[in-house]
């Protein structure tokens, strides 16, 4: 938090904390890109600091399942394993918070049963991996679950642009072809993980000098008085110069409940010019829903004659989302019996399918709620075997108690009452991660 900050921008930066649940961070990303030797040791750290955040307040099984899956998106990202994480000594704590702790560290267990990666000293000495190509970061672009449009769509983006690049190479004349692309579609559908994707391309192809990802959206770019946003503005741009900036809900620039204001446009103009500055070294990539972007891009003349290109992110079908599901859960070290995927398939039936579904960003939200419920189902077991850390079951996607979370019949009243069920995680947060 900046100094002075008040209360809406407190929750404004947690709101876009929120993307790195399912992803690497900004400067994880950028380590990685650069094939860093730094890499591992911080992605270990950031997976150790959402580790120590579950000890702030009451360890909650919503919040035990976003820590697991967020830590696991950082050390995937930098190829790492899962690390063993200390714990402080604790006080002494009442009946329900022994509960509480028990559930974090039966979630934590398996985490902690597995080989503890090498020193981060002896990580610095390793020599930094060579950069990838673009054979490999389209290959890795193939991997995706789904998205078969979008793909053909990129490929034929790269084919254009390494012809281009080749002509004038070779000094002859060739059209100007804008590198800036639209994303439109509903939220969770991948757009975000296919911009990163595309800034290592792009680098790959030798158009852009760094190859990172800059995320932002509205709040990032618009400022409390007028005159102040152009500035906020272009220091963004800056900040991303060499790679791709990526705008996400881009339209809210430019229009609103009440119409476009005079913050947005100015925002936009603003854009317009750094864009023009640095066509060189900069691509942007703006995305949100189909309607609302189309009438983006028309608000100004400069956004309709640099965004030419639209790639169409269609929703995920329930196999593709399962699909989704099961790779989550994978990466976080987990395993989804066949009995859990038939729930899993049964809630995504019952599931109203709407703008507002999270797509991928719903699948991860799934197995964040269940894996909370599993380590509150494995709270009681003293020593759960490596099967039992591992293994998601049916009950732990569902709200419904078990039988050993059904208040006994033959105690006392006050003493029958059950610890709060776990509850489901809502659909709608905002996007993060992954492949979202």
């Amino acid at each position: 938090m900046t100094p002075g900050a008040g209360t809406q921008d407190f929750f404004d930066a947690a709101v876009r904390g929120r993307r790195w649940r399912g992803a690497p961070t900004a400067v994880l990303t950028d380590l990685v890109a650069q094939g860093s030797p730094e890499k591992i040791s911080y992605a270990e750290a950031l997976a150790e600091l959402a580790s120590a955040a579950c000890s702030l307040g009451e360890p909650t099984m919503r919040v035990i399942g976003n820590a697991s899956v967020a830590a696991a998106a950082q050390l995937q990202a930098a190829g790492a394993r899962p690390l063993q994480v200390a714990r402080s000594p604790q006080p002494q704590l009442n009946a329900q918070a022994q509960q509480n702790a028990q559930a974090q560290q039966n979630a934590q267990a398996q985490v902690n049963a597995q080989p503890q990666v090498k020193p981060a000293v002896e990580v610095a000495a390793e020599p930094a991996q060579p950069e990838r190509t673009v054979e490999e970061l389209l290959a890795e672009l193939d991997e995706l679950t789904g998205l078969a449009k979008v793909k053909r769509e990129v490929h034929r983006q790269v084919a254009v642009l390494r012809v281009e690049k080749l002509r004038t190479e070779a000094g002859l004349k060739s059209p100007t072809i804008t590198r800036h692309l639209v994303f439109v579609g509903n939220p969770g559908t991948g757009k975000t993980t296919v911009a990163r994707l595309v800034s290592g391309i792009y680098k790959a192809l030798g158009l852009l000098s760094k190859g990172r990802l800059v995320e932002v959206d509205r709040s990032e770019l618009v400022a409390g008085y007028l005159g102040q946003t152009a500035t906020k503005t272009a220091e963004v741009v800056a900040s991303a110069t060499g790679g791709v900036l990526f705008i996400d809900e881009a339209y809210s620039l430019t229009a609103g409940d009440l119409g476009a204001d005079q913050y947005g446009r100015e925002a936009v103009d603003t854009l317009v010019k750094e864009m023009e500055d640095r066509r060189d070294d900069l691509v942007v990539i703006v995305a949100g829903y189909p309607e609302p972007m189309e009438d983006f891009i028309a608000a100004n003349p400069g956004l309709a004659s640099r965004f030419r290109t639209t790639i169409a992110f269609d929703d995920y079908s329930d196999e593709e989302l399962t699909d989704i599901l099961t790779g989550l859960a994978e990466a976080a070290d987990y395993e989804l019996t066949p009995n859990a995927l038939d729930q899993f398939k049964v809630i995504l039936a019952s599931t109203r399918r709407d703008r507002s579904f999270g797509n991928g960003r719903f699948a991860r939200n799934v197995l964040e709620a269940a894996i909370g419920r599993h380590a509150w189902r494995l709270r009681d077991v003293t020593a759960p075997s490596t099967e039992q850390l591992r293994q998601i079951l049916a009950e732990d996607l569902t709200d419904e108690p078990t039988e050993a979370d059904k208040p006994s019949t033959e105690t006392e009243p006050t003493a029958a009452v059950g610890e709060p069920a776990p509850q489901a995680a809502p659909d709608g947060e905002p996007e993060q991660g992954e492949q979202a």
